[in-house]
């Protein structure tokens, strides 16, 4: 969702950018709202998403009107965003660059939390690493540019598992089956249930209790697009001893706050 903050908190970094208007960036909570909500809808429901008075509400979408930011139906009255609106969407989308964009994300990530950060993608064979960053720390790990990852075998595996169409995930699993030890790829096969399977759909990460590369864990997150599709993986990994230190309080969170800020910058909803 986005997050729009009242204009009576102010932090250094806004005090530092300036004085702004502060109409706007009420008003802003209204937009907000119709891009949360993902559907057409009336003046009252709307008012009371956003925290305004109906005719608060009203007279901000009178001028959004007149601009294209947003249109009413003339039939049930119910208020949408417009084609003004769509317009900086298709905008932003076309400027943006998502590899780039994962690519400094991870980056950051890796240097902050001094842990290797892959990211995947899903390629002609499977998930197939397109750029490691490394810490910095001399552990063993058989990742590069390159590597394609077993689809149950591995963390970065089981989230396109998880989050791909069920067709293409049965494909690619049976697949890896019949190619066996011959693949190439990185993990060994194994039967991941259902009920797995929706675990990791509920946490929004996954991992493997048997690693490849023994005292070495991943743990891998999904980052989607405005189409609501998979379209990277972004996986830390480490030694098991330094993981475990802060898994649960800095790691995770960390991984998690990376990949959902991504795909929020990629027009991603999860409330659609």
């Amino acid at each position: 969702m986005m997050d729009i903050a009242s204009p009576s908190v102010r932090t250094k970094e806004t005090k530092s950018e300036g004085r702004g208007v502060q109409s706007i960036e009420q008003g802003a909570k209204l937009l907000a709202a119709l891009a949360d909500e993902a559907e057409p809808m009336m003046l009252k429901d709307l008012a009371k998403v956003a925290g305004f008075a109906p005719a608060q509400a009203h007279a901000y979408l009178v001028s959004y009107r007149k601009i294209g930011m947003i249109e009413q139906d003339e039939d049930t009255g119910r208020y949408r965003l417009g084609h003004f609106a769509i317009d900086l969407g298709m905008t932003r989308m076309r400027a943006s660059d998502p590899i780039e964009m994962a690519c400094d994300a991870a980056k950051e990530l890796s240097k902050s939390t001094s842990l290797n950060v892959a990211l995947v993608v899903w390629g002609s064979f499977g998930p197939t690493v397109i750029h490691v960053y490394e810490s910095g720390s001399q552990i063993n790990m058989n990742t590069r540019p390159g590597t394609v990852y077993s689809m149950t075998g591995t963390a970065s595996g089981q989230i396109f598992s998880a989050f791909l169409p069920e067709t293409a995930v049965k494909e690619a699993i049976n697949k890896e089956k019949r190619e066996g030890a011959l693949s190439g790829r990185v993990g060994q096969a194994r039967f991941v249930s259902k009920k797995e399977m929706d675990h990791i759909r509920d946490v929004g990460f996954a991992t493997v209790e048997d690693p490849p590369v023994p005292g070495i864990s991943a743990y891998s997150a999904p980052i989607f697009d405005y189409s609501d599709q998979i379209i990277l993986a972004m996986t830390i990994i480490g030694e098991d001893q330094y993981l475990q230190s802060a898994l649960e309080d800095t790691f995770i969170p960390a991984l998690l706050a990376t990949t959902q800020k991504l795909s929020a910058e990629l027009g991603y909803r999860p409330s659609r």
